[in-house]
């Protein structure tokens, strides 16, 4: 076995396109989006999405179309979208599909039920949205959600620690604690 620092799935340099090059230098959060009930339960990491100010404020994403998620969100018409920290890079990696998740991906985290799909307890904060629109977009399906409620309140003892993505790599950022 040898070991490799570059990532084993990744798609050769000379064949990623030009969008794909500078949307991984721009980096940004990663939240995980949750659908469904019971066993029709999905989920996917997303770091493509924008927060839209307005009343009521909006979420866009770009998801996968062939995702079990994006089937399950656009059937039901609400999901919930939950904003992760660094001690979720394990979860990440798994509801993107690239890591294994024996018994499910479900089970890699703290859910409990909430009517827009499950709620990952020890997320920083989420919103539950339900579905304005969709378009194509590239290779992805764009999703306009309208926001119903938001939930900021990180868990008790909890230090922000934002996981961010950035050039196909999780990154985290501390808060230096000096208000900037």
């Amino acid at each position: 076995m040898t070991i490799h620092t570059s990532h084993p799935f990744a798609t050769p340099e000379p064949e990623r396109s030009a969008a794909r090059r500078l949307r991984g230098r721009l980096g940004g959060a990663v939240s995980l989006w949750t659908a469904g009930q019971g066993d029709r339960r999905a989920g996917l990491t997303v770091s493509s999405l924008l927060v839209a100010d307005g009343e009521p404020g909006r979420v866009l994403g770009l998801l996968d179309p062939d995702a079990d998620l994006t089937e399950e969100l656009l059937a039901t018409g609400r999901g919930l979208v939950h904003l992760l920290r660094w001690e979720h890079r394990d979860l990440a990696e798994v509801f993107a599909g690239v890591a294994p998740a024996p018994g499910g991906p479900f089970r890699t985290g703290d859910f409990v039920e909430h009517p827009a799909g499950p709620r990952l307890t020890t997320a920083d904060g989420w919103a539950a949205v339900s579905v304005q629109e969709t378009t194509e977009a590239g290779w992805s399906t764009l999703v306009t959600c309208v926001l119903d409620e938001v939930d900021l309140d990180a868990p008790e003892g909890r230090e922000e620690d934002p996981l961010l993505h950035r050039r196909g790599r999780y990154r985290r950022v501390r808060a230096t604690g000096s208000g900037q």
